[in-house]
């Protein structure tokens, strides 16, 4: 059989072969000398967040803290819709309306952000909340306790996280109601916050202690407390006890002056607010001892949600968290979990999203109402003391805020139809 031989490659073979090695080198080569560049960036979601920082700082800057941490978190974790991190643009409105409308509008035209977030006072509030309306754009109103919010004025496009006047009213009438006083006066700062508040503590404690009878009201200026003058007219009321809606230094005003003149002497007092951080601390040991009051005593809750935004919240900024904190950390986590819920940022979606959205909060699980857009989340509501040189509360314990919200029927009748 005969032997098959193997050929020598052709020489025009071998050249061909030659020539293709060294492009493929060359194209390996330029490969490596071509720059690195990086996966596209997933596009974050903007949200718009307005608030009165210059106006009152010692509650809008912790709020803003606390929502600084939650957004660090959830992009840290991820982001949201598949990965695109949250960015926050965010605005000072001057504690005015008109500046607050503006930058509303600046926000969803210019900056394109899919919802808008925040506001403190009542008024501006309810001014964004009326431009969302008009707009159909989503609108979280962290802080601004005015009922009109989420009923008189409410709409599909507004929602609150913080318990509102009624809610809180309603859980310090349970107490008031405790005490044998009949006559009672009223001070609250002359504007929607105040207003709102008096008249829902008014009608409440009548209604649960008939008998009861409001013998004047003083309505200073918020930012304009003149004490003297307060303090005066209400002691000449010769009530048995007070209810006090103001806050901030017109808090600390009232609070020194109605000491010096005992005011306070033999009279209880029921305030709203004044067991909160910002407005407490700076008392030190000036802090109205036996003051019915809602606050929060950050030092004093030990569930195991709350122990780890503390410790969270303490290990980020060096402090302890104020209300504030607490309010703009859940405001973000709540707009984070609805962003998932929805799945879009489109939004009639997040509107659905958040209708009946739960949330963990640092106070434990909230519910955003489908039926008036008001959370669930409650208030910590005790009595003032002095320990150590600072004010504090003591035999407190938290109102879950679903035990003080008014049934359906009743809301159809105080929240305009869709």
């Amino acid at each position: 059989m005969p032997t098959l031989k193997k050929s020598a490659p052709s020489l025009g073979f071998v050249a061909t072969q030659a020539l293709a090695a060294v492009a493929l080198a060359a194209v390996a080569l330029g490969a490596a000398m071509l720059p690195i560049v990086p996966a596209v960036a997933a596009e974050p979601v903007r949200i718009g967040e307005i608030n009165s920082y210059t106006g009152l700082p010692a509650f809008t800057v912790p709020y803003r803290q606390g929502w600084q941490l939650a957004v660090e978190e959830i992009n840290a974790a991820g982001g949201v819709l598949g990965g695109r991190p949250l960015e926050v643009i965010s605005r000072d409105d001057g504690a005015k309306p008109g500046d607050a409308v503006r930058i509303a509008s600046e926000l969803v035209a210019a900056e394109k952000v899919a919802l808008l977030a925040g506001t403190f006072f009542s008024h501006i509030g309810l001014a964004v909340g009326d431009f969302a309306q008009h707009n159909k754009i989503l609108f979280v109103a962290a802080e601004p306790l005015s009922d009109s919010l989420t009923w008189s004025k409410g709409n599909r496009y507004t929602f609150r996280l913080r318990p509102s006047n009624y809610m809180q009213c309603a859980m310090l009438v349970e107490e008031a109601a405790k005490l044998p006083a009949r006559r009672w006066a009223t001070v609250a700062p002359n504007y929607e916050y105040g207003q709102s508040a008096t008249g829902w503590f008014k009608t409440l404690l009548k209604e649960r202690k008939p008998g009861t009878s409001f013998v004047g009201e003083q309505w200073p200026t918020q930012g304009k407390l003149e004490a003297g003058t307060t303090v005066q007219a209400l002691a000449a009321l010769e009530p048995d006890a007070l209810f006090n809606a103001t806050f901030a230094a017109d808090l600390a005003k009232m609070v020194r002056e109605g000491t010096q003149r005992g005011l306070f002497e033999g009279r209880t007092v029921v305030s709203l607010l004044t067991g909160e951080p910002e407005y407490l601390d700076p008392l030190k040991d000036e802090a109205p001892v036996g003051w019915i009051v809602t606050g929060y005593p950050w030092d004093q809750i030990t569930t195991p949600e709350h122990r780890v935004f503390l410790e969270a919240y303490r290990r980020r900024f060096g402090e302890p968290p104020r209300l504030g904190s607490v309010v703009g950390y859940t405001t973000f986590k709540a707009i984070a979990a609805a962003l998932e819920k929805a799945e879009s940022t489109a939004t009639e979606r997040l509107v659905e999203a958040f209708e009946g959205l739960e949330v963990m909060s640092p106070f434990g699980a909230i519910r955003f109402r489908a039926i008036d857009h008001q959370s669930t989340m409650g208030a910590y509501v005790g009595r003032i003391a002095v320990k150590d040189g600072r004010g504090t509360m003591v035999d407190w314990r938290y109102a879950d805020g679903a035990d003080y919200l008014p049934a359906d029927d009743i809301v159809r009748t105080l929240r305009p139809a869709p």
